[in-house]
C-alpha cells in the first residue's frame, strides 16, 4: 500500500505529520505575534497593552480570531466573487508553502532540495499577485489604487533583495539553504556582508508592506488599501498571511547573515543549546526589529519609497554585488 501510495507522488502519513509540525506551531506563532506586536507598541507608547482576556491577556489573539470566525463575509455587490475569494487564500498558502524548504536544524527539513533560495524567492515573487486580485476584483478605487501601489513597490525592492541573495550565493558556492548555514559556521555573514544584511532588511519591511514602507494600506489615503472591502475570514486570511510572511523573512534573515541554527562563534558556553532554539531566537530577534521599526518610523512617501528602492538600494546592491564577486576572485576564494 505505502509503494502504491507512492508510485502516485501521494504524501505518506509521516509527510502528512511533519507538514502538520511546521504548519500547527507557524499559525501559533502567527496569532500569538499579533500579541506581541500590540505588547510592544504599548511598551513604545507608555501603555498597559492587552491585560483583559485572560492572565496578561494572553487569550486576545483567540478572542480575536474567534470574533473574524464569527462575523459575516460580506461581498460587494460589484466584485467579482471567485476573485474576491480566492485572493486572501492565495495570499495565506503562499505564506505557509514556503516552510518547506526552510532547515531549522542540520538535516531537520521538509524538502531539502538544492534550489532552496530560487523556491523561496519564486514563492516570495509570486505574494503580488493575492493583492492585485484583491484590489481588482473588489471592484473599489481604493482598493485597485493599494493593489497598483502593492505591485511595484514589490516588484522594485525584489530587485534589490535579488542582488542581495546572489552577493551570499557568491560567497557559499550552493543554493541549497543549509549549505548557506553551514557556510557560516567561521562567521556570520551579517559581519562581512553587513551593508547587504542592511538592505535586505529594510528590503523585507518594503516587501512584506510594513511600516514604515505600508503605503499600500494606507489608511490616512486609501481608507485600508486592497482589503478595504473584506471583512470576516478573508479578511483575517490577508491578517494571517501578512504576519507569516514576517515570520518567514524573518527566517530567511537567519539564515542568510545569522548563521541559522549555528550558535555566536561557536564556542563552548553556547554549543550545548539545540540548534533550533537558536534558530528561533534569532527569528525573535529580527521579528522585534521589524516591531520596533514600527513603533518609531513615519510612514514615508510614495515618491520616497520608489526612490529609495530603485536610486540607492538598486545601485548599492549591485556594485557590492560586482565588488564580492571581484573580491573573492583576486583572492581565490571563489566557490568552484
Amino acid at each position: 500500500m505505502v509503494e502504491l501510495w507512492h508510485s502516485y507522488g501521494l504524501p505518506t502519513a509521516i509527510t502528512v505529520a511533519e507538514i502538520l509540525a511546521i504548519i500547527v506551531p507557524l499559525l501559533l506563532a502567527v496569532a500569538y505575534l499579533t500579541y506581541a506586536e500590540r505588547k510592544v507598541l504599548a511598551a513604545a507608547q507608555l501603555r498597559k497593552g492587552p491585560n483583559v482576556v485572560g492572565p496578561f491577556g494572553l487569550f486576545q489573539p483567540l478572542a480575536d480570531g474567534l470574533k473574524l470566525l464569527m462575523k459575516e463575509t460580506v461581498i460587494p455587490a460589484g466584485a467579482n466573487r471567485v476573485v474576491f475569494i480566492a485572493a486572501p487564500i492565495i495570499t495565506f498558502v503562499l505564506s505557509l508553502v514556503a516552510w518547506a524548504v526552510i532547515p531549522f536544524d542540520a538535516g531537520m527539513v521538509l524538502a531539502n532540495i538544492n534550489v532552496g533560495i530560487l523556491y523561496l524567492f519564486a514563492i516570495s515573487s509570486l505574494g503580488v499577485y493575492g493583492i492585485i486580485m484583491a484590489g481588482w476584483s473588489s471592484n473599489s478605487r481604493y482598493a485597485f489604487l493599494g493593489g497598483l501601489r502593492s505591485a511595484a513597490q514589490m516588484v522594485s525592492y525584489e530587485v534589490s533583495i535579488g542582488f542581495v541573495i546572489v552577493s551570499v550565493l557568491l560567497c557559499v558556492g550552493s543554493l541549497n539553504l543549509s549549505d548557506i548555514v553551514e557556510a557560516q559556521k567561521t562567521v556570520w555573514y551579517c559581519l562581512p556582508l553587513f551593508p547587504m544584511f542592511i538592505v535586505f532588511f529594510i528590503s523585507g519591511l518594503a516587501e512584506t508592506n510594513r511600516s514604515p514602507f505600508d503605503l499600500p494600506e494606507g489608511e490616512s489615503e486609501l481608507v485600508a488599501g486592497f482589503f478595504v472591502e473584506y471583512s470576516s475570514m478573508t479578511f483575517a486570511l490577508f491578517y494571517l498571511g501578512e504576519y507569516a510572511n514576517m515570520i518567514l523573512m524573518s527566517a530567511m534573515t537567519s539564515i542568510l547573515f545569522l548563521g541559522g541554527w549555528l550558535p555566536p562563534f561557536g564556542v563552548a558556553p553556547f554549543t550545548w543549546i539545540p540548534g533550533p532554539i537558536w534558530f528561533f531566537a534569532k527569528i525573535a530577534f529580527v521579528l522585534f526589529c521589524f516591531l520596533w521599526v514600527r513603533a518609531t518610523m513615519p510612514r514615508y512617501r510614495y515618491d520616497q519609497l520608489m526612490r529609495l528602492g530603485w536610486k540607492v538600494f538598486l545601485p548599492l546592491s549591485l556594485a557590492w554585488l560586482a565588488a564580492t564577486a571581484a573580491f573573492l576572485v583576486f583572492t581565490g576564494r571563489l566557490p568552484a
